[in-house]
């Protein structure tokens, strides 16, 4: 380890061959401007290194991809996002998941507008004032946008790392070792090249599994390609199996519209909007859930099946009663919704799959 760290020589010589590397390698990505580009006079636009970034924690490239270019058309200014209406981000939003980010775009957004003129800082503590923006999406744009020295640990740095210098301590106990390492490897030239060529590497050649080491450009540099170990690494404590939380959802329908309401802005799908439901109780039986609270005193049909999603936390199970209303009633929360036109709604997939669910036979309650 101190090999590499504690000689500066060798420290330049690695940093060179990732740079040398992604020169040649760097993947096309909407948000990213090429190093040939850069040479021809052209930088990151901060916006798009913010937005991309903002899109794509938890989230993989291949998903980020078409909501990062169906924002930028709509919005194509930090501007435009501000003037925004929520409801529409959100529902531009809708599939991503982890919906506090897109309620923190249009605060930040509307922070920079109101606040700072319309321009980001470009000093990473003033970075992470910015609504969302914490100490990993700070460094990014900074090292990415302005070529600003700033360590940048994402899920692919740590690997690539962990590998390097053999850590073999599981994460996220790990992460101070990890953090020391690749500080003092992140170089003073280049900076945002450098992060971009860590990320590219672990994402397409020091993958979690199929390791493509003989491609790697710093192979003999790497101590647990060396030990043989770099197939077991990063090491992970277990993690906990996640519990079931189950409820029912209730589906009110009258002439083509449904009872929708919108969730609080703070908490599990903020802002979002979501067909109603009793509490999500933890449990490891259906046997251990009552019958449903019904919100209308009617009659209600229980559908077949059980909606399924997995959150972070937890898996969630719920079953569907559905109430065919003849005549208009008026909704003491909510509001009626047109059943066609769910793409106005920020709908988030567990709902949409409600959605999807509904229309199958009816069972009597």
């Amino acid at each position: 380890m101190g090999s590499i760290i504690d000689n500066d020589e060798k420290k330049a010589e690695l940093v060179d061959a990732l740079l040398d590397w992604y020169d040649l390698n760097a993947r096309i990505l909407p948000w990213r401007i090429s190093p040939e580009a850069k040479i021809g006079g052209i930088f990151p636009n901060p916006y798009h290194v913010w937005l991309s970034e903002i899109m794509l924690q938890q989230t993989t490239v291949a998903a980020v991809i078409p909501y990062f270019e169906k924002f930028t058309t709509e919005w194509p200014t930090i501007a435009s996002l501000a003037a925004a209406d929520l409801d529409d981000i959100l529902v531009a939003w809708a599939g991503l998941g982890y919906y506090a980010r897109a309620r923190n775009l249009h605060k930040c957004a509307n922070y920079i507008v109101d606040e700072l003129g319309g321009n980001f800082p470009e000093n990473y503590d003033e970075l992470l004032k910015l609504p969302g923006v914490g100490t990993y999406t700070a460094a990014a744009i900074s090292s990415i946008a302005y070529d600003i020295p700033a360590t940048v640990i994402d899920g692919n740095v740590e690997r690539v790392m962990s590998r390097i210098f053999n850590i073999t301590t599981p994460l996220p106990d790990s992460r101070a070792e990890i953090r020391e390492f690749a500080e003092k490897l992140t170089p003073r030239y280049r900076p945002g090249d450098y992060a971009q060529s860590l990320m590219d590497l672990g994402a397409t050649i020091c993958t979690p599994r199929n390791l493509k080491c003989p491609n790697c450009p710093i192979e003999n540099d790497c101590l647990a390609h060396t030990l043989g170990t770099a197939a077991e690494l990063p090491a992970r404590i277990d993690k906990k199996e996640r519990p079931t939380r189950r409820g029912y959802a209730f589906w009110a329908e009258y002439g083509g519209k449904v009872w929708l309401r919108r969730r609080p802005d703070k908490g599990l799908l903020g802002g979002m909007m979501e067909v109603p439901s009793d509490e999500w109780a933890l449990s490891n039986s259906w046997d251990n859930i009552p019958p449903p609270r019904v919100p209308i005193i009617a009659n209600w049909d229980l559908l077949p099946g059980i909606v399924r999603h997995t959150f972070t936390h937890f898996h969630l199970e719920l079953k569907i009663v559905k109430l065919d209303l003849e005549e208009m009633i008026n909704l003491q929360e909510g509001e009626w919704c047109a059943v066609n036109e769910t793409e106005k709604y920020a709908l988030p997939t567990v709902m949409k799959k409600i959605f999807t669910h509904v229309g199958e036979p009816l069972l009597d309650l």
